[in-house]
């Protein structure tokens, strides 16, 4: 504890916040529950994506033109906008993994959808069919490994979109509750002593930047793993 709004200082190197809470301490323990939360609803919108996007690539024409249609439906509306409507009748997490799946899980579906169609006449997966292996064998066995890098690559950019929208629903007030340490509510609660001490907001903004930087350059190291393995 320290004074309201105290500079950074020896004992506080990010000062004090309004409540003459230390930064520093809040900043490290800020991102544990919206990184958890991004995560779940970024592994959420993965699972459903992939599993449209199998049954879009693998089915008859008329699967595939209703899924992707229902994407597309999905796709028109903005994933913040959602989140929003969606977080005035539900917790802030709910709405970050509802705004989540409908957002980015028709992306993964279409990602995944033409990938499996790429794949479907391969030779590797003729010979399975010629074993005599069932669809679902196929799938599990060549089709998935087939496409699993691109699943990967696909689930960090899932990620980096829940972090944005976690850290935008927090800012606007849909996230934690106070006291909870959480980099957006941080933001939002010391916004007013910007001026005293800069530090209160430049701290959990370079945690979150960093954090989707991480990120970003985990899913570019995703896809050239797999260039490279192709």
């Amino acid at each position: 504890m320290a004074a309201a709004w105290q500079a950074p200082g020896p004992g506080h190197p990010f000062g004090a916040d309004g409540l003459g809470r230390d930064v520093w301490s809040r900043v490290l323990a800020g991102g544990r529950d919206l990184v958890a939360t991004a995560a779940a609803a970024a592994l959420a919108a993965s699972a459903v994506g992939v599993a449209g996007g199998l049954a879009a690539g693998w089915g008859g024409r008329l699967a595939d033109r209703v899924l992707t249609g229902a994407a597309d439906l999905l796709l028109a509306v903005p994933s913040l906008l959602l989140a929003l409507v969606v977080a005035v009748a539900v917790p802030g997490r709910a709405a970050v993994v509802a705004a989540t799946v409908c957002g980015g899980a028709p992306l993964t579906l279409r990602v995944v959808r033409d990938a499996v169609r790429g794949v479907r006449h391969a030779g590797y997966v003729e010979a399975a069919w010629t074993r005599g292996e069932r669809p679902a064998a196929v799938l599990v066995r060549e089709v998935l490994p087939a496409v699993r890098g691109l699943v990967a690559a696909d689930l960090g950019l899932r990620l980096v979109i829940a972090v944005q929208v976690a850290s935008a629903l927090g800012l606007l007030g849909f996230g934690a509750s106070p006291p909870a340490p959480d980099w957006a509510l941080m933001l939002r609660e010391n916004m007013p002593g910007v001026a005293a001490n800069p530090a209160a907001v430049a701290a959990p903004a370079a945690a979150l930047g960093l954090v989707t930087v991480a990120l970003a350059l985990t899913v570019q190291a995703a896809a050239r793993h797999d260039g490279r393995a192709e």
